[in-house]
């Protein structure tokens, strides 16, 4: 037992009462003390869960690459809220059922897929392994998952698209230049991407405390990088477009209408990737979009502090199924995935726990992550009784 509280006043019995926290029993459980003083993993057989990824990868990374991939925005409170979210949601779980054979999926834009875990759009993915989106596209293609390739990919649509193996989606930053937004879209759909997504939740720009903090605490040489004028030169889908005249990735004129020029430019279907309100959801229905990404761009985007799954029971509701709803933000473990099922989701999109397999053991990595989830959701479908994707309703979810 810890000494009294009256006697924690004195100086000896602090310590002694600190001692006693060292001792306990309870630090031994992951998440609670132990599982972050442990040596990082060497190899991703070793993992027991997608963390064990995230601290490899950040003793492998460079500081400011990893802080790049860690960052929110402000002081990161929307990237807690996304992994606290999960939490204020419980399941209800049957008993009895024949679990021997779990169907696991899904069917989207008329395509069927093996599971419902897609690959999150995440840039400037050579910052974390020299293959970068080539090698997550050939992890999407060894585990059979839908892959969405950022427009500031460091590897572009064709490569990923080879790589993959089948067509790929693409998320569209639509830039200030029209002229330049048409050839993105272009290039994409002669790629054979059949579905574009365009990102909405950045007009006001993000203020990303930590990404800069780890930049200041870098001590590399990154001039070679990061040399004024040198984003686009590393982003392959910007290879001979003359960049000068764009002033900002989202347009602050951009509205619903800019979304109706993209329907008119391209023949792939459009999805919103950004839609965190029942309002914004029914006017995606209303102005004939054809799927909604729910997403705050991982806490990266505005600082609203609220998680993406708090928002998708009311975008379900808006939505009726009518259009199909994919939603990103601090997806970590089965269960998160079983929650957003159960709550409407029709897919879910993981972000950084790719990433940080990808940063710490390139394709393998990603394919390991990959891996630990999908065993993970189909653990927790047979626990809560649940065949297949189809049989995951409200039900199970309070």
């Amino acid at each position: 037992m810890p000494p009294a509280t009256n006697e924690l006043k004195r100086p000896e019995s602090r310590r002694e009462f600190l001692r006693f926290l060292a001792t306990s029993p309870l630090l031994a459980y992951p998440g609670i003390g132990f599982a972050r003083d442990a040596k990082p993993i060497t190899d991703p057989n070793d993992a027991i869960n997608v963390f064990d990824f995230q601290d490899a990868a950040k003793a492998t990374l460079p500081v400011a690459h990893y802080g790049y991939l860690a960052t929110g925005t402000n002081d990161d409170g929307t990237v807690r809220a996304n992994r606290e979210g999960f939490d204020k949601f419980a399941l209800r779980v049957r008993r009895l059922v024949d679990v021997s054979n779990i169907d696991t999926s899904i069917e989207l834009m008329g395509t069927q897929w093996e599971t419902p875990i897609v690959i999150a759009p995440t840039g400037s993915q050579k910052a974390f392994h020299p293959e970068g989106e080539v090698a997550v596209a050939r992890a999407a293609r060894a585990k059979g998952h839908l892959q969405i390739l950022s427009t500031v990919t460091t590897s572009s649509v064709e490569e990923v698209t080879e790589a993959r193996g089948a067509p790929i989606w693409y998320q569209l930053y639509p830039t200030t230049e029209w002229s330049i937004t048409t050839h993105l879209l272009s290039r994409a759909e002669a790629a054979g991407c059949p579905v574009v997504a365009l990102t909405v939740d950045l007009q006001g720009g993000s203020n990303r405390e930590t990404a800069e903090r780890a930049r200041r605490n870098d001590e590399r040489q990154c001039d070679v990088c990061h040399a004024e004028g040198g984003y686009y030169d590393r982003k392959s889908m910007f290879d001979g477009v003359d960049t000068s005249r764009i002033t900002s990735q989202e347009p602050l004129t951009m509205t619903w209408d800019y979304a109706k020029k993209i329907q008119d430019t391209t023949t792939m279907k459009l999805y919103i990737k950004g839609i965190v309100t029942a309002e914004d959801a029914a006017l995606c229905v209303d102005n004939g979009i054809d799927g909604i990404v729910v997403s705050n761009h991982g806490g990266r985007a505005e600082a609203s502090n609220r998680s993406t799954i708090e928002c998708l029971p009311e975008i379900v509701a808006a939505v009726r199924g009518r259009i199909p709803v994919i939603i990103d933000g601090g997806f970590r473990r089965g269960t998160d995935i079983f929650k957003a099922l159960a709550l409407g989701a029709n897919a879910i999109a993981i972000g950084r726990p790719y990433l940080w397999g990808l940063g710490a053991f390139g394709q393998p990595g990603v394919e390991t992550v990959l891996s630990i989830l999908r065993a993970e959701l189909e653990m927790v479908m047979r626990q809560a009784g649940t065949t297949s994707i189809r049989a995951i309703t409200k039900d199970y979810v309070v």
